[in-house]
């Protein structure tokens, strides 16, 4: 039962990280439209450092046979870009794949499909962490304490990326911050999940690591990169700031391996 406690409580702290985004809600729009691209830039960042030094790394301690980790890696990539096709209304007709259910009458893409990918990324990587915290408890309370920790300073930058991405999107301030608690909620899921189970079985939770490895790559490389291609134009100064953001998410995530 004290261990029960524990978990509840530790995925529920995971859970309040997502309001770190509150923060910024009291900025006037225009000063908030000033920042939101280092937000995105952070969350490029914090993303592709969280699967090169975190999970990629994991998964070769998990799994022996490294074909297998390049296979979910990309099975995690190709799995969110056939989801971004679903998230996205498509407007071209006459293509190959195209699928009529995939379109809404007007022909206009959704703008804030963006978003919807980075809740559900966010939402798997969430389930992740309520899964290793959960496990990490029935292992002692100190590693449960220590990986709770560590999981608490990896969401803090990406949480704030998160939030930048999802007003980017379109979303109001107060959307994005419900719907990314939401997604937070998610690591609840996963906790429950191990509980009810009272075991995990440790070859899922393998997989798992390098297929959300995949997704987090996915996510940097094809959506958030090109959001920064787009509005950085011919102005060094703002290449340099998205720059800089980029590599603040991942030395963040760098300074992580530190603790853990």
């Amino acid at each position: 039962m004290g261990n029960i406690l524990y978990i509840l409580g530790s995925v529920g702290a995971v859970s309040l990280i997502s309001f770190v985004g509150a923060l910024t809600i009291s900025f006037r729009e225009e000063r908030l439209a000033r920042i939101v691209f280092m937000l995105v830039a952070i969350a490029t960042g914090a993303l592709l450092g969280d699967a090169f030094f975190h999970l990629i790394p994991e998964a070769y301690e998990k799994i022996q046979n490294p074909e297998t980790i390049s296979f979910l890696i990309i099975l995690g990539m190709l799995v969110f870009f056939v989801l971004e096709k679903v998230l996205r209304w498509h407007h071209h007709h006459g293509q190959h794949h195209d699928h009529d259910d995939m379109s809404n009458k007007s022909g206009e893409r959704d703008p804030k499909y963006l978003g919807r990918l980075i809740l559900v990324s966010d939402g798997l990587h969430n389930l992740i962490d309520g899964v290793v915290i959960a496990a990490s408890y029935f292992i002692s309370v100190e590693v449960g304490l220590a990986t709770t920790l560590a999981v608490i300073l990896h969401e803090i930058p990406q949480e704030i990326g998160d939030f930048g991405v999802l007003i980017h999107s379109g979303y109001q301030a107060r959307q994005a911050l419900w719907f990314n608690f939401l997604s937070a909620v998610a690591s609840l899921g996963g906790a429950i999940l191990v509980i009810s189970l009272g075991a995990f079985p440790e070859y899922i939770l393998d997989w798992i690591i390098p297929f959300a490895a995949g997704t987090f790559i996915y996510i940097a490389s094809s959506d958030l990169v090109p959001e920064l291609h787009k509005q950085s134009g011919k102005k060094f100064g703002t290449v340099f700031r998205e720059l800089f953001g980029i590599c603040v998410g991942v030395l963040t995530m760098y300074a992580l391996l530190f603790l853990e």
